[in-house]
């Protein structure tokens, strides 16, 4: 048996999860459109939301579930697909132009 922490799709995104195109592979998430749900304790991802939909709050598509090790799960219409928090890409270091001796002909 493991804690799973729940991580619930705000309104507003879910709306938008529920229109879009199937995709495959792992899910990138912002944690901006997700707020903390309670944590639930169940054996499977999948034990986890049929435990939760017996309650008034059941998982639905869109929600995540987050295991011991960090590791996220999406709940789609076809099942759980693993899933991983959007880290924006490090800007690249800013490069100053050096002046060296450059050579200059006037004519």
């Amino acid at each position: 048996m493991q804690t799973y922490r729940i991580h619930r799709m705000k309104p507003h995104p879910r709306e938008a999860f529920r229109w879009a195109a199937h995709t495959g592979g792992t899910a990138v998430v912002k944690e901006r459109d997700y707020e903390p749900g309670d944590p639930v304790d169940a054996a499977t991802p999948y034990a986890a939301w049929k435990q939760m939909g017996a309650t008034a709050t059941p998982l639905e598509p869109g929600d995540l579930l987050q295991d011991a090790a960090d590791k996220l799960l999406i709940l789609k219409y076809i099942g759980f697909e693993p899933a991983e928090w959007y880290r924006p890409e490090p800007k690249p270091p800013v490069v100053e132009a050096v002046s060296g001796s450059e050579s200059h002909s006037h004519a």
